[in-house]
């Protein structure tokens, strides 16, 4: 259960058009309403889609439709060196969700990660550029900054104060020094012009973070912010993601409810394309059989509910979540388990498939089948990651 190898057929056509007759192309993108276009991109390998926006009739209006992973994944498949041209239309949402899923690693900012987002940002213009400034974190740009330069405030009153030799500075008053021989600064200096000359408060307040914040602290509210919003998204906290790997005895292994369980989930913004899922009669999966096996407006909370226990898996095993793949790895590994558990529990009650579906979680569904395997030596939780709190934690208490 991949990423798409191949283009859908429209999809193909226009692509096939653009490499000889790109106003073709661009006629026949128009062909399609909007849904549609975001369709035929989201539905096209993320290595292709820039083919496609590349010969959209009105890209301000494509790009900002996709869902947010969705442009995340586009963005690093054309290379963030080269996403300047599509980032310039993404919308501050979008933006948001390009650093929350791809500049962060077990749980920490990744510095570097977020240097290349600056880097593609500041290529798409200045809007964009100031777009991102107010969308990402402050804390986040506050650690990044931090990693990248030493800022000096001249004294008040000191009249003979020297700045700082090799010292950049827009105002006089702050003064940037790159803490790494070499760095030229260059893109963090268009974003200090750009806030600078369009929203000085949040210029002064950012230096005076670098030169007075704990990094420490700093990093524990970046955290927590992009935690609520990864939840808001389906993504659950690590130790709520790792349940999936509890323990059953062989009681509760064997445990199936005698009545269809009340339905609780509701639906959230999805922050990627809803993929198509084999469900049909013929599937390998037996989860998927059982999803075929139910009238074909009842499915979506089930499928809904499948893509709730592949986010917590990504969490849970520690996927990055900002690549293409992450998703159709979560949910083949999701399928496969609970499928295990499905044939297990349909063994042993003689109920169909369907029926332990309605009366089972999916969830629970899960841990049945990778307990059954754990049990028989074919197959392990993944080791623990370091706990970003008690890390945070050890900082502090080193910093004090």
């Amino acid at each position: 259960m991949g990423t798409p190898e191949l283009p859908p057929p429209q999809a193909r056509r226009i692509l096939d058009l653009a490499r000889t007759d790109r106003a073709a192309a661009r006629l026949a993108m128009a062909e399609h309403g909007l849904q549609a276009q975001v369709a035929l991109v989201c539905e096209t390998p993320a290595r292709r889609r820039a083919e496609l926006l590349a010969v959209a009739p009105e890209p301000e209006r494509l790009i900002p439709a996709l869902p947010p992973a969705e442009l995340c994944f586009t963005a690093l498949a054309v290379g963030l060196d080269d996403a300047g041209w599509i980032l310039e239309h993404a919308g501050a949402e979008q933006m948001t969700a390009c650093v929350d899923l791809d500049a962060w690693h077990q749980g920490l900012p990744d510095r570097a990660r977020l240097g290349g987002w600056l880097v593609a940002f500041a290529d798409a213009g200045e809007e964009a550029l100031l777009r991102a400034a107010r969308a990402v974190d402050f804390e986040a740009w506050t650690l990044h900054l931090m990693d990248r330069i030493e800022v000096v405030l001249k004294p008040s009153g000191d009249e003979d104060w020297t700045p700082p030799t090799g010292g950049l500075t827009l105002d006089g008053q702050f003064y940037a020094l790159p803490r790494k021989e070499g760095d030229d600064l260059e893109e963090l200096t268009d974003l200090l012009r750009v806030l600078f000359q369009k929203d000085y408060w949040f210029y002064f307040r950012l230096l005076q973070s670098v030169v007075w914040e704990l990094p420490s602290e700093t990093e524990e509210w970046a955290r927590r912010w992009r935690g609520g919003r990864l939840e808001d998204l389906g993504f659950p906290p690590l130790g709520e993601a790792k349940a999936l790997y509890s323990f059953m005895g062989d009681h509760e292994l064997r445990a199936l409810p005698s009545e269809e369980r009340p339905w609780r989930l509701s639906e959230w913004p999805l922050p990627v394309w809803m993929p198509n899922l084999p469900a049909s009669t013929e599937a390998d999966s037996a989860l998927f059989r059982a999803f075929a096996a139910l009238p074909e407006g009842d499915r979506r909370p089930f499928l809904l509910e499948f893509l709730t226990v592949a986010n917590r898996l990504a969490v849970a095993d520690d996927l990055p979540l900002g690549e293409a793949e992450t998703l159709p790895t979560a949910l083949a590994k999701a399928a496969r388990f609970a499928s295990l558990g499905i044939e297990y529990l349909s063994a042993e009650h003689g109920e169909s498939a369907a029926t332990i579906l309605l009366r089972v979680s999916q969830e629970r569904l899960f841990q049945v089948g990778f307990n059954l395997e754990r049990a028989a030596g074919r197959a392990e939780p993944p080791p623990l990651p370091p706990d970003p709190e008690e890390e945070a934690a050890a900082e502090a208490t080193d910093e004090e």
